[in-house]
């Protein structure tokens, strides 16, 4: 009579062999990821955190990068505040945010707001509000170099049509400072009005049907219904604007070159001459840890009050 037998079952790797394999399983799973970790931190140091902590060392020292380099203190602090444009810079950087915020604040959301009423040609007139930003930033201010020239520029002849006179739009101590804002304004204006739009279609619909059956106009749905739901939308970009208008560079330095008089320089443009003008690149570093202090003051007020808000 036959038998049949079982075969044994091979016998359990020891419990410390199962743990070591599910742990080298786990590393070669995240492996990929702990690389692009990795990569992105080294990324960020170099480019980000490296150029704070230089900037920082920098304007305690006395260098042109070939000789030796001396440490001065506070004496780079103190001959920027002796600096009679010192004080100019401060002050035209001051309204140029402002007058950015005023017009290039508004004027986006307005557009976005139209733009979201609107049931024809939705498309087309996003590209070209959109358009501005797909152009390099040294195009559009050269290009509004033509529209300002007081001869055969653009924006006199429109003057001359109307029956006004020409205007001197970057050679007046008057008009200098306000035709860098409409530049501004007119690069940046597609990006705030796309974040904007993507904020207003996420606002219920229902909403503004109610608010119509109540009998509620347009200016009063706007500040009911559109300013309420898009509050948060709207404190961080005019969070992020007041930092980036208070970094204007490029349209002072192609257009006015800091005049005339000194209506046009602004504390990065003064921080560019300190440091490649002057070659006093302690004074160009004193001068931005300067506005990097003030704008995280302002960026922690503005958190504070913004957050302890109840609306």
């Amino acid at each position: 009579m036959l038998t049949l037998r079982t075969p044994a079952r091979p016998a359990a790797p020891p419990r410390r062999h199962r743990k070591a394999t599910r742990g080298r399983r786990a590393v070669r799973r995240n492996l990929t990821a702990y690389g692009f970790l990795c990569g992105a931190l080294i990324c960020f140091a170099f480019f980000s955190w490296y150029p704070i902590v230089r900037e920082i060392l920098l304007s305690f020292q006395q260098t042109n990068f070939v000789g030796d380099t001396r440490w001065v203190g506070l004496e780079n602090f103190r001959t920027v505040l002796a600096d009679p444009v010192f004080w100019d810079a401060w002050k035209n950087t001051a309204i140029f945010t402002v007058l950015a915020l005023v017009i290039g604040y508004a004027v986006p959301f307005t557009i976005a707001i139209v733009l979201n009423e609107l049931r024809h040609a939705r498309g087309y007139l996003r590209f070209v509000v959109y358009l501005p930003v797909m152009l390099p930033p040294a195009v559009v201010v050269l290009l509004f170099k033509w529209f300002y020239d007081p001869g055969s520029g653009l924006f006199n002849q429109v003057l001359g049509l109307a029956g006004l006179p020409g205007l001197q739009w970057l050679d007046s101590t008057g008009t200098a400072l306000l035709s860098l804002v409409l530049v501004s304004t007119w690069m940046n204006l597609g990006s705030g009005t796309l974040i904007y739009l993507a904020a207003l279609q996420t606002i219920p619909g229902e909403l503004y049907e109610a608010a119509e059956l109540d009998g509620a106009g347009l200016f009063r749905r706007i500040r009911h219904i559109t300013i309420p739901q898009t509050r948060l939308i709207l404190l961080v970009m005019l969070l992020l604007q007041v930092i980036a208008t208070m970094q204007v560079f490029i349209e002072p330095y192609l257009l006015t070159g800091g005049g005339p008089e000194n209506a046009t320089v602004t504390v990065v443009y003064l921080m560019y001459q300190y440091a490649f003008n002057f070659t006093n690149f302690g004074g160009g570093g004193a001068l931005g840890l300067m506005l990097m202090v003030v704008l995280m003051l302002f960026s922690a007020v503005y958190l504070r009050v913004s957050r302890d808000d109840p609306r």
